[in-house]
């Protein structure tokens, strides 16, 4: 299709590594169809958008936090820089970019305006701050013209909750932003040496059972729980490990204090950072200890899944999608040590199992959620508009 041809799609997401992570792939392989240009706060991983997806960007900043005059500062460039691009789609994601990209684009006047929900931080906030996020929740989806929850209990959520009409909300296929590239995700392409060398800079030895936490260091998480509970299961079974990869958010969302000085100090676990690329500490592992108490559809269950690990995950709306109980992992309440605990012991105690469970992840996440098919969904909703 000539270029002159192609109708502008705007993507926008609040920070810029939401770009480069949750749409990994697609803002590339929509450039083939519409003029894409990608929206965020700019800093961070920001120019890596341009580099590895092809697109055109623009940055506007955004803060994640409540702030109403950095908000409406913000709103006003985006209302400029969408009467200026005049959009066919603005197609948003995560909760700030989804409420000011929404409404900016309505007065607008942009005719199709998307909002994906991967996720609602409001789901554990309570009293005055909880009515203020439903209020602005109930704007952002009164300005979009459709709502994309990625899980079916995302969907459920929405409509128990009353925030807009059941007739705007549309999962794609089933479940999940952007699908897992599942060429990419394999457990094939990680070398055996490549594995024995980070093995050994853990300090992991070859009868160690190691559980891995991939995801933002935050309370949210159930990084506190998953903390509080490997140290008391490594003084039953020295020869478990946890390795802990991602960044904090000690502005955001912290961790209680004395679950910092136990990552800092324990001689089992391995605080890893942020990784460009998460699949050699997959591949090293056994388990994924995913103990967080709310998600949209996460992908790191499905990265972990398509690595070949079993998991243990929250019952949640969209872990209890990905993972069938005692199929390809175990699920357990949010917030329940005693539950967590009993399921790390359980992964420990009855290695057949495990194993059992391992070999049915990999299939399951291949034949439901492989990129291009949660890609050529979307794709279709945006060629079916007029």
């Amino acid at each position: 299709m000539e270029e002159v041809n192609k109708k502008k799609l705007i993507r926008m997401t609040t920070v810029s590594m939401a770009l480069t992570t949750l749409l990994n792939g697609q803002l590339r392989f929509m450039d083939q169809y519409f003029d894409v240009l990608a929206v965020s706060s700019g800093g961070g991983t920001f120019e890596d958008v341009a580099k590895n997806e092809g697109v055109k960007t623009k940055a506007v900043t955004m803060s994640r936090k409540i702030t109403p005059f950095k908000d409406l500062k913000s709103l006003y460039h985006l209302y400029r820089l969408f009467k200026k691009e005049k959009p066919f789609i603005v197609h948003t994601h995560t909760p700030k970019a989804g409420t000011l990209g929404m409404l900016a684009a309505k007065l607008a006047g942009v005719p199709h305006r998307f909002h994906t929900i991967a996720g609602l931080p409001l789901l554990v906030t309570t009293g005055p701050k909880r009515l203020l996020l439903n209020t602005v929740e109930k704007i952002t989806y009164a300005s979009a013209t459709k709502i994309y929850p990625n899980s079916f209990a995302m969907k459920d959520i929405i409509i128990k909750n009353k925030f807009t009409n059941a007739s705007k909300l549309k999962v794609i296929e089933k479940g999940s932003t952007n699908g897992i590239d599942t060429d990419h995700f394999d457990p094939n392409l990680i070398d055996e040496s490549y594995k024995t060398e980070l093995k050994k800079k853990l300090n992991i030895h070859s009868d160690d059972i190691v559980f891995v936490f991939v995801g933002r260091i935050v309370k949210d998480k159930g990084i506190n729980e998953l903390v509080n509970t490997f140290t008391k299961l490594n003084t039953e079974y020295p020869h478990a490990k946890l390795v802990l990869v991602g960044p904090f958010e000690d502005h955001l969302n912290p961790l209680e204090p004395g679950t910092y000085e136990i990552i800092k100090n324990h001689d089992a676990i391995s605080y890893e950072g942020y990784q460009k690329d998460v699949r050699p500490y997959f591949a090293i592992s056994d388990v994924l200890a995913f103990a967080s108490y709310r998600e949209g559809f996460p992908n790191v269950v499905m990265q972990a899944g398509a690595m070949g690990l079993a998991s243990i995950v929250t019952d949640i709306n969209g872990c209890n999608e990905i993972i069938e109980n005692k199929k390809n992992g175990l699920i357990i309440p949010p917030k329940d040590e005693n539950a967590l605990f009993t399921a790390m012991k359980f992964m420990i105690d009855h290695p057949e199992e495990r194993i059992k469970m391992a070999n049915s992840a990999r299939p399951k996440i291949v034949n439901n959620y492989q990129q291009k098919i949660v890609w050529n969904a979307l794709l279709k909703e945006y060629q079916n508009l007029n």
